[in-house]
């Protein structure tokens, strides 16, 4: 059984040596355990965080774990696994490249796609929202679907773009299977988009799959 929070000396607890010694004196399990909140009767924050990175083989596949992966570990709640799964969403973002970027072709698209959906397995899709200019304003996750396909559905696509007054936009989903050749589903969405976007004046800027170190585009 491990030790449980309260039996702690108050000075050498997680939460205390972050704000008296910065984020960076606490290991990964400490710093999960902060996330976590809170542990069981039996078993301490820090205790639980060790189990649950030790369950998915450590920091990087727990990123990549869905809410229902991570709820399935003793202890840990559906609040807990959506506090887990927010805080790496929020690294993620904070990664972001932070520098104003001009969408010119679809290496650039997919560049900030395989940036924001490195190591997801689930079918993630991204609009990138642009000026009149192809200057890249804001990223837009519009569907997520099952570990194997998404959706991608037009009328949510487009009203993305116009909430936040894009003028242009360019899609980009990844396949977790690794392979970036574009399904007949990619295709005949890319064909849909396209008619949709010249309908209510946007100018739509290609489709791109990325799948781990790979892309494609999605060309008619």
């Amino acid at each position: 059984m491990g030790v449980l929070m309260k039996a702690i000396p108050q000075h050498d607890r997680p939460r205390e040596r972050l704000l008296t010694q910065g984020a960076a004196a606490l290991s990964d399990r400490e710093l999960l355990a902060l996330v976590l909140r809170s542990g069981t009767r039996a078993t301490s924050a820090v205790d639980l965080a060790s189990a649950l990175l030790g369950e998915h083989g450590g920091l990087k596949d727990l990123a990549c774990a869905a809410p229902e992966e991570i709820v399935t570990a003793a202890g840990v709640g559906p609040a807990k696994a959506a506090g887990v799964v927010a805080a790496f969403e929020l690294g993620r973002r904070a990664t972001m490249q932070p520098k104003p970027v001009t969408l010119r072709g679809p290496e650039d698209v997919a560049r900030i796609g395989s940036q924001e959906l490195a190591g997801l397995r689930r079918e993630r899709v991204l609009v990138l929202v642009c000026d009149s200019a192809n200057r890249l304003r804001r990223t837009v996750a519009v569907s997520e679907g099952s570990i194997d396909r998404s959706l991608a559905p037009v009328r949510e696509i487009l009203n993305a773009v116009l909430r936040h007054d894009g003028r242009a936009f360019a899609l980009v989903h990844n396949h977790p299977s690794g392979d970036p050749e574009p399904s007949d589903a990619d295709y005949r969405a890319t064909s849909q988009l396209r008619g949709a976007a010249q309908v209510v004046g946007l100018r739509f800027l290609g489709h791109v799959v990325v799948a781990a170190e790979s892309w494609q585009p999605v060309t008619m």
